[in-house]
Protein backbone atom coordinates (compact mmCIF):
# COMPACT_ATOMS: atom_id res chain seq x y z
CA UNK A 1 0.00 0.00 0.00
CA UNK A 2 1.30 3.55 -1.21
CA UNK A 3 0.48 6.66 1.15
CA UNK A 4 0.90 10.51 0.81
CA UNK A 5 -0.25 13.34 2.62
CA UNK A 6 -2.31 16.01 1.16
CA UNK A 7 -3.65 19.45 2.39
CA UNK A 8 -7.36 19.03 0.03
CA UNK A 9 -11.05 19.67 0.23
CA UNK A 10 -13.74 16.39 0.11
CA UNK A 11 -15.97 17.16 -2.87
CA UNK A 12 -12.98 18.02 -4.71
CA UNK A 13 -11.22 14.60 -4.54
CA UNK A 14 -11.34 12.13 -7.63
CA UNK A 15 -10.52 9.68 -5.78
CA UNK A 16 -12.09 6.06 -5.70
CA UNK A 17 -13.52 6.23 -2.17
CA UNK A 18 -13.52 9.39 0.51
CA UNK A 19 -13.56 8.62 4.17
CA UNK A 20 -15.52 11.03 6.63
CA UNK A 21 -17.09 10.91 9.72
CA UNK A 22 -20.61 10.51 11.93
CA UNK A 23 -21.29 10.70 15.59
CA UNK A 24 -24.16 9.26 16.69
CA UNK A 25 -25.78 12.77 17.70
CA UNK A 26 -26.20 12.56 13.30
CA UNK A 27 -22.81 14.99 13.84
CA UNK A 28 -20.98 15.21 10.88
CA UNK A 29 -17.04 15.69 11.12
CA UNK A 30 -16.28 18.98 8.94
CA UNK A 31 -15.63 17.62 5.57
CA UNK A 32 -18.76 15.26 6.60
CA UNK A 33 -20.51 18.74 6.25
CA UNK A 34 -18.62 19.95 3.42
CA UNK A 35 -19.49 16.82 0.98
CA UNK A 36 -23.59 17.44 2.85
CA UNK A 37 -23.50 21.54 1.53
CA UNK A 38 -21.67 20.60 -1.95
CA UNK A 39 -24.59 17.40 -2.50
CA UNK A 40 -27.77 19.74 -1.33
CA UNK A 41 -28.01 17.66 1.91
CA UNK A 42 -27.72 14.06 0.36
CA UNK A 43 -25.74 13.34 3.56
CA UNK A 44 -27.92 14.59 6.35
CA UNK A 45 -31.17 13.56 4.43
CA UNK A 46 -29.43 9.51 4.72
CA UNK A 47 -28.19 10.35 8.33
CA UNK A 48 -32.10 11.66 8.97
CA UNK A 49 -33.15 8.32 7.59
CA UNK A 50 -31.56 5.80 10.14
CA UNK A 51 -29.47 4.34 7.86
CA UNK A 52 -26.35 5.48 9.35
CA UNK A 53 -26.67 5.37 13.06
CA UNK A 54 -22.77 6.68 14.01
CA UNK A 55 -21.92 3.84 16.31
CA UNK A 56 -18.11 3.34 16.55
CA UNK A 57 -17.08 1.39 13.76
CA UNK A 58 -20.22 1.08 12.02
CA UNK A 59 -20.07 2.02 7.86
CA UNK A 60 -22.11 2.96 5.20
CA UNK A 61 -21.28 3.16 1.50
CA UNK A 62 -22.57 6.04 -0.85
CA UNK A 63 -22.36 5.92 -4.54
CA UNK A 64 -22.85 8.74 -7.09
CA UNK A 65 -23.48 11.45 -4.97
CA UNK A 66 -24.67 14.78 -6.59
CA UNK A 67 -21.82 17.32 -7.32
CA UNK A 68 -19.14 15.12 -5.74
CA UNK A 69 -16.22 14.26 -7.69
CA UNK A 70 -14.70 11.10 -6.00
CA UNK A 71 -16.56 7.59 -7.42
CA UNK A 72 -17.97 6.33 -3.28
CA UNK A 73 -18.00 8.21 -0.08
CA UNK A 74 -17.49 6.01 3.27
CA UNK A 75 -19.63 6.74 6.22
CA UNK A 76 -17.78 6.02 9.28
CA UNK A 77 -19.31 6.02 12.77
CA UNK A 78 -17.11 7.72 15.40
CA UNK A 79 -19.50 6.92 18.21
CA UNK A 80 -20.62 9.39 20.86
CA UNK A 81 -18.18 12.86 20.42
CA UNK A 82 -17.85 13.23 24.46
CA UNK A 83 -16.66 10.28 24.42
CA UNK A 84 -13.90 10.13 21.33
CA UNK A 85 -10.87 10.05 22.52
CA UNK A 86 -7.29 7.61 21.09
CA UNK A 87 -9.35 4.37 21.45
CA UNK A 88 -12.45 4.94 19.29
CA UNK A 89 -9.95 7.10 16.30
CA UNK A 90 -7.92 3.84 16.43
CA UNK A 91 -10.63 1.66 15.96
CA UNK A 92 -12.24 3.94 13.51
CA UNK A 93 -9.21 3.79 11.27
CA UNK A 94 -8.83 -0.05 11.66
CA UNK A 95 -12.76 -0.34 11.00
CA UNK A 96 -12.08 1.89 7.87
CA UNK A 97 -8.97 0.19 6.47
CA UNK A 98 -10.79 -3.35 6.68
CA UNK A 99 -14.47 -2.16 5.18
CA UNK A 100 -12.05 -0.43 2.26
CA UNK A 101 -10.01 -3.34 1.92
CA UNK A 102 -13.81 -5.46 0.91
CA UNK A 103 -15.13 -2.93 -1.45
CA UNK A 104 -13.61 -2.58 -4.95
CA UNK A 105 -12.00 0.77 -4.34
CA UNK A 106 -8.07 0.78 -5.33
CA UNK A 107 -7.41 3.76 -3.70
CA UNK A 108 -9.18 6.32 -0.80
CA UNK A 109 -8.50 9.28 0.77
CA UNK A 110 -9.14 9.58 4.55
CA UNK A 111 -10.64 12.62 6.11
CA UNK A 112 -10.81 11.14 9.59
CA UNK A 113 -7.32 12.34 10.11
CA UNK A 114 -8.71 16.17 10.48
CA UNK A 115 -10.78 15.04 13.36
CA UNK A 116 -9.82 17.06 16.55
CA UNK A 117 -8.56 14.78 19.25
CA UNK A 118 -7.89 16.43 22.89
CA UNK A 119 -4.10 16.77 23.26
CA UNK A 120 -3.17 14.98 20.37
CA UNK A 121 -1.17 16.56 17.28
CA UNK A 122 -1.94 15.94 13.78
CA UNK A 123 1.69 14.27 14.00
CA UNK A 124 0.13 11.80 16.44
CA UNK A 125 -3.21 11.34 14.70
CA UNK A 126 -0.66 10.85 11.18
CA UNK A 127 1.46 8.43 12.53
CA UNK A 128 -0.99 5.99 14.14
CA UNK A 129 -2.93 5.78 11.14
CA UNK A 130 -0.20 4.89 9.23
CA UNK A 131 0.80 2.34 11.99
CA UNK A 132 -2.84 0.97 12.17
CA UNK A 133 -3.36 0.75 8.35
CA UNK A 134 -0.30 -1.31 7.80
CA UNK A 135 -1.49 -3.52 10.83
CA UNK A 136 -4.60 -4.22 9.70
CA UNK A 137 -3.46 -4.83 5.88
CA UNK A 138 -1.32 -7.37 7.42
CA UNK A 139 -1.59 -11.15 6.94
CA UNK A 140 0.59 -13.98 7.27
CA UNK A 141 -0.04 -16.61 4.66
CA UNK A 142 3.55 -17.79 3.47
CA UNK A 143 2.58 -21.48 3.98
CA UNK A 144 -0.66 -21.27 2.35
CA UNK A 145 -1.74 -22.05 -0.86
CA UNK A 146 -4.43 -19.75 -1.72
CA UNK A 147 -3.70 -15.98 -0.78
CA UNK A 148 -5.54 -13.02 -0.17
CA UNK A 149 -6.30 -10.75 -2.91
CA UNK A 150 -4.96 -7.92 -2.73
CA UNK A 151 -7.71 -4.81 -1.68
CA UNK A 152 -6.72 -1.20 -1.37
CA UNK A 153 -3.18 -0.31 -2.97
CA UNK A 154 -3.22 3.78 -2.03
CA UNK A 155 -4.17 5.82 0.59
CA UNK A 156 -3.95 9.69 1.33
CA UNK A 157 -4.45 11.06 4.65
CA UNK A 158 -5.77 14.57 4.69
CA UNK A 159 -5.08 17.88 6.62
CA UNK A 160 -6.61 20.84 7.32
CA UNK A 161 -3.63 23.23 6.01
CA UNK A 162 -0.57 23.35 3.84
CA UNK A 163 1.05 24.13 6.76
CA UNK A 164 0.46 21.08 8.32
CA UNK A 165 2.14 18.81 5.63
CA UNK A 166 6.00 18.78 6.57
CA UNK A 167 5.41 17.93 10.40
CA UNK A 168 2.78 15.12 9.06
CA UNK A 169 4.91 13.74 6.03
CA UNK A 170 7.32 12.95 8.98
CA UNK A 171 5.21 11.80 10.90
CA UNK A 172 3.53 9.56 7.97
CA UNK A 173 7.81 8.08 7.15
CA UNK A 174 7.40 7.34 11.63
CA UNK A 175 4.72 5.41 11.32
CA UNK A 176 5.56 3.39 8.38
CA UNK A 177 9.01 2.10 10.25
CA UNK A 178 7.01 1.47 13.01
CA UNK A 179 4.56 -0.35 11.18
CA UNK A 180 6.94 -2.30 8.99
CA UNK A 181 8.56 -2.87 12.55
CA UNK A 182 5.95 -4.64 14.23
CA UNK A 183 5.67 -6.36 10.78
CA UNK A 184 9.28 -8.57 10.80
CA UNK A 185 8.36 -8.88 14.80
CA UNK A 186 5.13 -10.59 13.95
CA UNK A 187 6.25 -12.79 10.86
CA UNK A 188 8.92 -13.83 13.31
CA UNK A 189 6.82 -14.96 15.98
CA UNK A 190 4.07 -16.66 13.08
CA UNK A 191 6.86 -18.76 12.01
CA UNK A 192 6.99 -22.55 13.20
CA UNK A 193 9.49 -23.49 15.41
CA UNK A 194 11.01 -25.90 12.42
CA UNK A 195 11.75 -23.00 10.37
CA UNK A 196 12.48 -19.65 13.19
CA UNK A 197 15.46 -21.77 14.73
CA UNK A 198 18.39 -19.70 16.38
CA UNK A 199 20.28 -20.10 13.62
CA UNK A 200 17.20 -18.31 11.40
CA UNK A 201 16.80 -15.59 13.87
CA UNK A 202 20.51 -15.39 13.25
CA UNK A 203 20.53 -15.42 9.43
CA UNK A 204 17.47 -12.50 9.92
CA UNK A 205 19.92 -10.46 11.69
CA UNK A 206 22.42 -11.00 9.56
CA UNK A 207 20.38 -9.70 6.62
CA UNK A 208 19.24 -6.50 8.77
CA UNK A 209 22.49 -5.76 9.27
CA UNK A 210 23.65 -5.90 5.77
CA UNK A 211 20.33 -4.18 4.40
CA UNK A 212 21.20 -1.03 7.23
CA UNK A 213 24.87 -1.34 7.36
CA UNK A 214 25.03 -2.31 11.02
CA UNK A 215 27.99 -4.42 12.14
CA UNK A 216 27.03 -7.79 13.62
CA UNK A 217 28.38 -10.84 15.26
CA UNK A 218 26.76 -13.83 16.04
CA UNK A 219 28.57 -15.82 19.00
CA UNK A 220 28.45 -19.50 19.00
CA UNK A 221 28.55 -22.10 21.62
CA UNK A 222 32.10 -22.40 21.50
CA UNK A 223 32.29 -18.69 22.31
CA UNK A 224 29.65 -18.54 24.81
CA UNK A 225 31.55 -21.18 26.72
CA UNK A 226 34.68 -19.05 26.75
CA UNK A 227 32.75 -16.20 28.29
CA UNK A 228 31.17 -18.64 30.67
CA UNK A 229 27.74 -18.58 30.17
CA UNK A 230 26.83 -21.99 31.44
CA UNK A 231 23.21 -20.72 32.69
CA UNK A 232 22.74 -19.69 29.08
CA UNK A 233 24.11 -22.83 27.40
CA UNK A 234 22.28 -24.79 30.64
CA UNK A 235 18.92 -23.99 28.60
CA UNK A 236 20.96 -25.00 25.29
CA UNK A 237 21.51 -28.77 26.24
CA UNK A 238 18.64 -30.71 25.74
CA UNK A 239 18.07 -29.44 22.02
CA UNK A 240 20.14 -30.39 18.54
CA UNK A 241 19.60 -26.62 17.76
CA UNK A 242 23.24 -24.76 18.37
CA UNK A 243 22.56 -21.76 20.74
CA UNK A 244 23.38 -18.25 19.30
CA UNK A 245 24.08 -15.19 21.31
CA UNK A 246 23.37 -12.40 18.24
CA UNK A 247 25.04 -8.82 18.83
CA UNK A 248 24.07 -6.15 16.64
CA UNK A 249 25.76 -2.13 16.91
CA UNK A 250 23.38 0.63 14.98
CA UNK A 251 25.74 4.12 15.55
CA UNK A 252 23.56 6.85 14.40
CA UNK A 253 24.96 8.88 17.03
CA UNK A 254 26.97 12.00 15.64
CA UNK A 255 28.13 12.99 19.14
CA UNK A 256 31.30 12.21 19.68
CA UNK A 257 33.97 11.70 22.77
CA UNK A 258 37.07 12.21 23.66
CA UNK A 259 39.27 9.91 21.85
CA UNK A 260 37.06 9.02 18.94
CA UNK A 261 34.90 6.67 21.34
CA UNK A 262 31.18 6.78 20.07
CA UNK A 263 28.36 8.11 23.22
CA UNK A 264 26.95 5.24 25.86
CA UNK A 265 24.51 3.43 23.81
CA UNK A 266 21.09 2.39 24.82
CA UNK A 267 21.03 -1.66 24.82
CA UNK A 268 17.53 -3.83 23.89
CA UNK A 269 17.96 -7.36 25.28
CA UNK A 270 15.26 -9.77 23.58
CA UNK A 271 14.27 -13.29 24.68
CA UNK A 272 14.67 -15.47 22.02
CA UNK A 273 13.28 -19.44 23.40
CA UNK A 274 12.37 -20.24 19.93
CA UNK A 275 10.15 -23.03 21.07
CA UNK A 276 9.79 -23.55 24.35
CA UNK A 277 8.92 -27.41 26.03
CA UNK A 278 9.69 -26.88 29.25
CA UNK A 279 12.65 -29.10 29.09
CA UNK A 280 12.66 -31.77 32.04
CA UNK A 281 9.90 -30.03 33.79
CA UNK A 282 7.64 -30.82 30.50
CA UNK A 283 4.67 -28.43 30.14
CA UNK A 284 1.14 -29.38 29.40
CA UNK A 285 -0.06 -30.49 25.54
CA UNK A 286 -3.00 -28.40 25.52
CA UNK A 287 -1.88 -25.04 23.55
CA UNK A 288 1.80 -26.00 23.56
CA UNK A 289 2.32 -25.20 19.78
CA UNK A 290 1.72 -21.46 20.68
CA UNK A 291 5.34 -21.53 22.63
CA UNK A 292 6.71 -20.98 19.30
CA UNK A 293 5.57 -17.29 20.03
CA UNK A 294 8.61 -17.77 22.95
CA UNK A 295 10.88 -15.76 20.72
CA UNK A 296 8.67 -12.62 20.93
CA UNK A 297 11.50 -10.65 22.73
CA UNK A 298 13.73 -11.33 20.40
CA UNK A 299 11.77 -10.58 17.59
CA UNK A 300 10.81 -7.21 18.78
CA UNK A 301 14.05 -5.62 19.73
CA UNK A 302 14.76 -7.29 15.83
CA UNK A 303 11.90 -5.00 14.78
CA UNK A 304 12.47 -2.05 17.27
CA UNK A 305 15.67 -2.02 15.48
CA UNK A 306 14.61 -2.71 11.78
CA UNK A 307 12.46 1.02 12.66
CA UNK A 308 15.02 3.11 14.27
CA UNK A 309 17.87 2.31 11.39
CA UNK A 310 14.84 2.58 8.29
CA UNK A 311 14.12 6.28 10.07
CA UNK A 312 18.02 6.74 10.49
CA UNK A 313 17.58 7.83 13.95
CA UNK A 314 20.28 10.02 15.74
CA UNK A 315 21.03 7.44 18.25
CA UNK A 316 23.90 4.34 18.90
CA UNK A 317 21.91 1.20 20.02
CA UNK A 318 22.87 -2.51 20.56
CA UNK A 319 20.45 -5.03 20.13
CA UNK A 320 21.46 -8.52 22.23
CA UNK A 321 19.86 -11.66 21.59
CA UNK A 322 20.16 -14.81 23.24
CA UNK A 323 18.54 -17.27 21.81
CA UNK A 324 18.29 -21.45 21.77
CA UNK A 325 15.28 -24.31 22.12
CA UNK A 326 14.14 -25.56 25.48
CA UNK A 327 13.99 -29.48 25.21
CA UNK A 328 14.15 -32.34 26.93
CA UNK A 329 16.56 -35.19 26.41
CA UNK A 330 19.29 -37.09 27.43
CA UNK A 331 21.56 -34.11 27.88
CA UNK A 332 19.09 -31.66 29.43
CA UNK A 333 19.60 -30.11 32.41
CA UNK A 334 17.45 -31.80 35.25
CA UNK A 335 15.68 -29.74 38.08
CA UNK A 336 18.18 -29.28 41.01
CA UNK A 337 21.17 -28.82 38.53
CA UNK A 338 23.26 -25.87 39.65
CA UNK A 339 25.01 -23.49 37.23
CA UNK A 340 27.60 -20.77 37.39
CA UNK A 341 26.35 -17.90 35.08
CA UNK A 342 28.68 -15.61 33.24
CA UNK A 343 28.70 -13.14 36.27
CA UNK A 344 29.89 -15.61 38.68
CA UNK A 345 26.68 -16.18 40.42
CA UNK A 346 25.41 -19.90 40.70
CA UNK A 347 22.12 -20.81 39.94
CA UNK A 348 19.86 -23.54 41.45
CA UNK A 349 17.46 -25.34 38.90
CA UNK A 350 14.49 -25.67 40.34
CA UNK A 351 12.08 -25.58 37.30
CA UNK A 352 13.71 -25.95 33.96
CA UNK A 353 10.48 -24.53 32.16
CA UNK A 354 11.84 -21.06 34.07
CA UNK A 355 14.41 -20.70 31.47
CA UNK A 356 14.06 -16.96 29.36
CA UNK A 357 15.76 -15.60 32.89
CA UNK A 358 18.57 -18.02 32.56
CA UNK A 359 19.65 -16.93 29.09
CA UNK A 360 18.64 -13.31 29.77
CA UNK A 361 21.21 -13.06 32.81
CA UNK A 362 24.13 -13.73 30.85
CA UNK A 363 23.18 -11.45 27.88
CA UNK A 364 22.55 -8.80 30.92
CA UNK A 365 25.99 -9.60 32.02
CA UNK A 366 27.16 -9.59 28.62
CA UNK A 367 25.91 -5.94 27.88
CA UNK A 368 28.34 -4.51 30.80
CA UNK A 369 31.05 -3.98 28.27
CA UNK A 370 29.18 -1.60 25.70
CA UNK A 371 29.22 0.74 29.08
CA UNK A 372 25.22 1.33 28.28
CA UNK A 373 23.71 4.26 29.61
CA UNK A 374 20.25 2.46 29.56
CA UNK A 375 19.67 -1.41 29.44
CA UNK A 376 15.87 -2.41 28.72
CA UNK A 377 15.35 -6.23 28.32
CA UNK A 378 11.91 -7.71 26.62
CA UNK A 379 10.62 -11.72 27.69
CA UNK A 380 7.97 -13.10 27.38
CA UNK A 381 8.72 -14.27 30.75
CA UNK A 382 5.89 -15.41 33.38
CA UNK A 383 2.41 -16.55 33.18
CA UNK A 384 1.95 -14.94 35.92
CA UNK A 385 2.46 -11.42 34.67
CA UNK A 386 -1.05 -12.34 32.36
CA UNK A 387 -2.67 -13.60 35.32
CA UNK A 388 -2.10 -10.44 37.03
CA UNK A 389 -2.22 -7.69 33.99
CA UNK A 390 -4.36 -10.02 31.25
CA UNK A 391 -3.92 -9.03 27.41
CA UNK A 392 -4.05 -5.46 27.84
CA UNK A 393 -1.07 -4.01 29.60
CA UNK A 394 2.89 -5.71 29.43
CA UNK A 395 4.34 -5.80 32.54
CA UNK A 396 7.25 -3.00 33.83
CA UNK A 397 10.11 -3.89 36.30
CA UNK A 398 12.95 -1.02 36.53
CA UNK A 399 15.99 -0.29 39.04
CA UNK A 400 15.68 2.88 37.37
CA UNK A 401 12.26 5.17 38.48
CA UNK A 402 13.03 8.14 35.67
CA UNK A 403 13.56 5.27 32.88
CA UNK A 404 10.46 3.25 34.06
CA UNK A 405 7.99 6.77 33.49
CA UNK A 406 10.10 6.95 30.44
CA UNK A 407 8.88 3.80 29.38
CA UNK A 408 5.28 4.51 30.14
CA UNK A 409 5.06 7.79 28.80
CA UNK A 410 6.25 6.22 25.09
CA UNK A 411 3.35 3.25 25.88
CA UNK A 412 0.48 5.71 26.52
CA UNK A 413 2.40 7.87 23.28
CA UNK A 414 2.25 4.87 21.24
CA UNK A 415 -0.99 2.95 22.52
CA UNK A 416 0.93 0.40 23.23
CA UNK A 417 0.96 0.50 27.39
CA UNK A 418 2.80 -1.07 29.98
CA UNK A 419 2.09 -1.08 33.87
CA UNK A 420 4.97 -0.52 36.44
CA UNK A 421 4.83 -3.42 38.79
CA UNK A 422 7.05 -3.45 42.79
CA UNK A 423 10.30 -4.49 42.63
CA UNK A 424 10.90 -4.14 46.05
CA UNK A 425 13.88 -6.12 48.02
CA UNK A 426 11.47 -7.11 50.38
CA UNK A 427 10.72 -9.64 47.57
CA UNK A 428 14.39 -10.97 46.75
CA UNK A 429 14.13 -13.68 49.48
CA UNK A 430 11.90 -15.60 47.44
CA UNK A 431 14.86 -16.77 45.37
CA UNK A 432 16.79 -18.20 48.23
CA UNK A 433 18.58 -21.27 47.82
CA UNK A 434 19.91 -24.04 50.11
CA UNK A 435 22.72 -24.77 47.82
CA UNK A 436 23.26 -21.90 45.27
CA UNK A 437 23.46 -18.15 45.48
CA UNK A 438 19.67 -18.26 44.24
CA UNK A 439 16.90 -20.31 43.12
CA UNK A 440 15.61 -19.77 39.56
CA UNK A 441 11.84 -19.66 40.97
CA UNK A 442 10.28 -18.02 43.53
CA UNK A 443 7.14 -19.98 44.33
CA UNK A 444 4.10 -20.02 43.62
CA UNK A 445 3.52 -16.00 44.44
CA UNK A 446 4.35 -12.83 42.74
CA UNK A 447 5.50 -15.11 39.83
CA UNK A 448 6.50 -12.43 37.66
CA UNK A 449 8.23 -10.08 40.68
CA UNK A 450 10.48 -12.88 41.65
CA UNK A 451 11.21 -13.16 37.93
CA UNK A 452 12.06 -9.75 37.55
CA UNK A 453 14.01 -9.72 41.09
CA UNK A 454 16.05 -12.72 39.48
CA UNK A 455 17.46 -10.47 36.39
CA UNK A 456 17.85 -7.68 38.95
CA UNK A 457 20.82 -9.65 40.65
CA UNK A 458 22.42 -8.71 37.17
CA UNK A 459 21.88 -5.48 36.43
CA UNK A 460 23.63 -3.65 39.21
CA UNK A 461 25.91 -1.85 37.10
CA UNK A 462 23.07 -0.17 34.83
CA UNK A 463 20.06 1.66 34.45
CA UNK A 464 17.39 -1.03 33.65
CA UNK A 465 14.01 -1.90 32.82
CA UNK A 466 12.08 -4.98 32.24
CA UNK A 467 9.09 -5.70 30.07
CA UNK A 468 7.52 -9.36 30.49
CA UNK A 469 5.01 -9.04 27.32
CA UNK A 470 3.70 -12.93 28.28
CA UNK A 471 0.22 -11.49 27.85
CA UNK A 472 0.80 -9.11 24.90
CA UNK A 473 3.06 -10.94 22.53
CA UNK A 474 0.43 -12.77 20.67
CA UNK A 475 -2.88 -13.59 20.58
CA UNK A 476 -4.87 -16.77 21.33
CA UNK A 477 -8.09 -18.08 19.58
CA UNK A 478 -9.95 -17.21 16.45
CA UNK A 479 -7.15 -14.40 16.15
CA UNK A 480 -3.94 -16.58 17.05
CA UNK A 481 -0.89 -14.90 16.12
CA UNK A 482 1.87 -12.59 16.80
CA UNK A 483 0.95 -8.90 17.60
CA UNK A 484 4.48 -7.10 17.11
CA UNK A 485 4.32 -5.55 20.75
CA UNK A 486 6.16 -3.97 22.03
CA UNK A 487 7.81 -2.57 18.93
CA UNK A 488 5.44 0.49 18.76
CA UNK A 489 6.59 1.78 23.15
CA UNK A 490 10.24 0.92 21.85
CA UNK A 491 10.24 2.64 18.90
CA UNK A 492 8.44 5.80 20.55
CA UNK A 493 10.88 6.06 24.02
CA UNK A 494 13.93 6.04 21.35
CA UNK A 495 12.35 8.91 19.01
CA UNK A 496 11.95 10.59 22.11
CA UNK A 497 15.11 9.68 22.98
CA UNK A 498 16.29 11.06 19.85
CA UNK A 499 14.09 14.52 19.68
CA UNK A 500 12.40 13.37 17.02
CA UNK A 501 8.49 13.01 18.84
CA UNK A 502 5.93 15.71 17.73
Amino acid sequence: MKFSIKSIHPEKQRSACVVVGVFESGKMTQAAERLDQTSNGYLSEIIRRGDMTGKISTFLFLHTIPGVLCERVLLMGLGKQKEFCEKQYRAAIGSTIKALNASGANDATLFLTEIPLKERSIAWKIRQAASIALETDYRFEQFKSEKTSKGLQKLIFAVESSDQVVDAEEALAQGLAIAEGVTLARNLGNLPGNVCTPSYLAETALKLAKEYSIDCKVLERADMQKLGMHSLLSVAKGSHQPPKLIVLNYRGSTTKKSKGKTSKPLVLVGKGITFDSGGISLKPGEAMDEMKFDMCGAASVLGTLKAVAQMKLPIDLTVIVPTTENMPGGAASKPGDIVASMSGQTIEILNTDAEGRLILCDALTYAERFEPETVIDVATLTGACVIALGHVASGLFANDDNLAQDLMKAGNEAFDRAWQMPLWDDYQDLLKSNFADMANIGGRTAGSVSAACFLSRFTKKFSWAHLDIAGTAWKSGAEKGATGRPVPLLVHYLLKRAGKLN
